[in-house]
């Protein structure tokens, strides 16, 4: 039996990065990682400030974000992520995130940024 999609939308403070259907999802929270596929029961959960969400899309493509903080909200037919911040790991540029991890104060917001931005991009480039 084919997968079936169910609606996912990625909010941040500044816009919204993603609305569309995807057949997994996997987001990074204080419980840990989880996966989400439909009809998943419903939760709430808090995303980590250095983590990423993937999609997986039913076109089959796979869109990867570093997101910082906050919600993760499943209703067991729709996902939504209410983040503090997110950006596209396609759009980021791996070496100037080492660079800003390396320099970066272990724990400060621009080191939990740098991890989020190398983890986003290490997972996009993850085999399926």
């Amino acid at each position: 039996m084919a997968d079936t999609g169910f609606p996912v939308e990625v909010v941040s403070v500044e816009e919204r990065l993603y609305s569309g259907e995807a057949t997994f999802v996997i987001a990074q929270t204080t419980e840990g990682e989880l996966g989400i596929l439909n009809h998943h029961e419903p939760l709430l959960g808090e995303l980590i400030a250095g983590g990423f969400v993937v999609i997986e899309q039913t076109d089959g493509t796979r869109r990867v974000a570093a997101v910082q903080g906050g919600f993760l909200s499943v209703t067991g037919d729709a996902v939504t992520v209410l983040a503090e911040s997110a950006e596209w790991a396609r759009d980021i540029d791996a070496d100037a995130a080492r660079a800003e991890l390396e320099s970066a104060e272990e724990g400060s917001e621009e080191h939990d940024r740098a991890l989020s931005r190398i983890r986003a991009v290490e997972q996009l480039t993850q085999e399926k």
